[in-house]
C-alpha cells in the first residue's frame, strides 16, 4: 500500500483529504506544518507527500529539497500563474489549486506515482543492464560478473594486469575497459599485437631509436611506450616477445623508464602496462622461452577471460547484439534467428569464440533470403550423431513421412563414432544413388555443406539423379 504524508495546517481541508485518500486504499500520515513534518517522520519513507504552498514557520516547497527523491505535490489557494511556475521550477511534481476536485485530485495522485513506479523500475533495469556489461563487454554468467568486479576493482589503480583467454574471447576489450573505467581515460590507449611485429623490429617499434642507431634509421623516433605516456599500454600475445625485448620491458617496469635504441640516456614515462595472452606463460618461463622474472612483474592482477562454449546463454545475448550491428553495419533489413539456429549456436563449441560468432552471424546475414537465420547458414559444424550400424539398400527407398528431428533435438544426443575417410567414401558410393544430398546428408550424420566439403576433399563425384524433385543440382 503506498503511503502519502499530507502537510496542511488547516485542520477540515486535511481530514477531508485524508479521507479521500483513504476512500481509494492510500495509507496516510498528517502533519500540520514543515517543522512537524521534518520532526515526526522521515520523508524520504513516503511514496508522495501532498503539502500546502503557504503553511505556518515555512512555505511548503522547502519539503520539496528536504524530501528527495520522494514526489511533492503543491496545494494553494493562491492559484496564481506564478505561484505555480515558482513551485514546479523548484522540483514540485505537480501543482493543483484550493478548493480541488475529487476526482482532478485522485488522478493527479495516481498518475505521480504510477510515473514514480516507473522511475523506479527503470533505475533498476539500467542498473541491471550495468551489470550484465561493462564497456562493451557481454555476460550475465557468473563467471563474466565475476570479472566485471575485478575490472571494476583493478581499472583506477595503476597495477599492472594480465589479461588470459583463448583467441577470440575479446582481451582487448578488456585492455579498453580497464582503460576507460581509469584515471587514464582521457590519454592515449596503445595496443601492440607482438606476434604481428617482427622479432628484428620489435624493439624499435616499442622502445624508438636515434637516427644512426642501425641500417635505415635515417631519423629519430619514438617508440609506442613513450606515446602511451599518460596513458596505458596494451601488449597483446606479449608470449610472443623475443627475450632481448623482454627485458627492456623488465626495466620499463621496474625503472618507469625507457631508452630508446642508439640512445645513451633514459627518458622517464608513467604507462600503466596491460599484457595479454592466450599461452601459459608460467610454463614458458620453466622452458627458458619467457623471463620469469618479467612473468612476475606481469602478474601482479590476472584477469581471465571464458572461452565462449563455457558462458551458457552469454551466447545467445552476444549472438542477438551482434546480429544487430551486423544488420545496421551492412543497411539491410532486420533478421533474426529461429529456433535450431538459436540451439545450434548453444550446441557448438566456438573453438573461435566471439570473433568466430560474429563472422557466422555476418555470413548468415549476407546470405539469408528472408527475415529469418537457419542452421546451415551459420554454417557451423555441429559434433552430431553417426549412424553406428549398416543401412540396408534398398531399391527403392520409400518417402519417410514423419516428422525429421530439428538441430535442437539432434544436437542433444551424444556422438558414437565418426566415420573416417574410407568409410566415410564407401557410404557415399553406397547410398548416394538412392538418395537425394540431403537424406544423405541427414543419414550420415552432417551437414549438407559437410557432404560436399568432404566429397570436394576426396574426390568424390556427386550422381546425376533424373528423380523428379531431388535436390542433388
Amino acid at each position: 500500500m503506498k503511503h502519502i504524508l499530507i502537510v496542511e495546517d488547516e485542520m477540515l481541508i486535511r481530514s477531508s483529504l485524508r479521507r479521500l485518500l483513504q476512500r481509494h486504499h492510500y495509507q496516510v500520515s498528517e502533519a500540520g506544518s514543515v517543522h512537524e513534518a521534518t520532526g515526526n517522520y522521515r520523508l524520504d519513507e513516503f511514496d508522495l507527500i501532498i503539502t500546502d504552498l503557504r503553511l505556518p514557520g515555512e512555505l511548503g516547497t522547502s519539503l520539496i529539497e528536504l524530501a528527495k527523491p520522494t514526489p511533492v505535490l503543491i496545494m494553494t489557494s493562491f492559484g496564481t500563474m506564478k505561484s505555480a511556475v515558482d513551485a514546479m521550477k523548484q522540483g514540485a511534481v505537480d501543482y493543483i489549486s484550493k478548493p480541488f476536485d475529487h476526482d482532478e485530485m485522485v488522478l493527479s495522485v495516481e498518475r505521480i506515482l504510477r510515473e514514480q513506479q516507473l522511475k523506479v523500475e527503470n533505475t533498476a533495469l539500467k542498473q541491471q543492464q550495468k551489470q550484465s556489461t561493462i564497456n562493451g563487454i557481454i555476460g550475465s554468467c557468473p563467471a563474466m560478473q565475476e570479472l566485471f568486479k575485478r575490472i571494476t576493482r583493478v581499472a583506477p589503480m595503476g597495477s599492472t594486469v594480465l589479461v588470459r583467454g583463448e583467441s577470440g574471447t575479446g582481451k582487448e576489450l578488456v585492455a579498453k575497459a580497464l582503460h576507460q573505467e581509469s584515471p587514464r581515460k582521457d590519454h592515449a590507449l596503445i595496443s601492440v599485437n607482438c606476434a604481428a611485429i617482427p622479432e628484428s623490429l620489435i624493439e624499435a617499434e616499442l622502445f624508438g631509436y636515434e637516427k644512426g642507431a642501425f641500417t635505415g634509421a635515417n631519423t629519430q623516433r619514438k617508440g609506442l611506450v613513450e606515446a602511451a605516456d599518460g596513458g596505458t599500454l596494451f601488449l597483446d600475445e606479449i608470449g610472443e616477445l623475443p627475450l632481448e625485448a623482454q627485458a627492456r620491458l623488465l626495466r620499463l617496469l621496474q625503472e618507469k623508464e625507457v631508452r630508446r635504441l642508439g640512445a645513451t640516456q633514459t627518458r622517464s614515462v608513467d604507462v600503466r602496462l596491460v599484457a595479454a595472452t592466450h599461452r601459459n606463460l608460467k610454463q614458458l618461463a620453466a622452458e627458458g622461452r619467457f623471463r620469469e622474472d618479467l612473468y612476475y612483474r606481469l602478474n601482479v592482477v590476472e584477469l581471465i577471460i571464458p572461452p565462449l562454449r563455457e558462458r551458457g546463454s552469454d551466447i545467445i545475448e552476444i549472438a542477438q547484439v551482434l546480429l544487430e550491428k551486423t544488420c545496421q553495419r551492412l543497411h539491410v533489413a532486420p533478421v533474426s534467428f529461429d529456433d535450431d539456429s538459436l540451439a545450434a549456436m548453444l550446441a557448438y563449441r566456438w573453438p573461435g569464440n566471439v570473433r568466430e560468432l560474429e563472422n557466422a552471424i555476418e555470413r548468415a546475414v549476407i546470405l539469408a533470403d528472408g527475415n529469418t537465420i537457419s542452421p546451415d547458414l551459420l554454417a557451423i559444424e555441429l559434433d552430431l550423431p553417426i549412424l553406428t550400424k549398416p543401412i540396408e539398400p534398398v531399391d527403392n527407398p520409400p518417402i519417410d513421412s514423419t516428422p525429421k528431428p530439428s538441430v535442437k533435438e539432434t544436437v542433444q544426443e551424444t556422438i558414437s563414432h565418426k566415420l573416417n575417410d574410407s568409410e566415410f567414401q564407401e557410404q557415399v558410393l553406397r547410398y548416394q544413388d538412392q538418395m537425394s544430398e540431403t537424406e544423405l546428408a541427414k543419414r550420415l550424420g552432417i551437414s549438407r555443406k559437410s557432404l560436399w566439403e568432404r566429397r570436394q576433399r576426396l574426390g568424390i563425384p556427386r550422381r546425376r539423379s533424373t528423380h523428379i524433385g531431388d535436390d542433388t543440382e
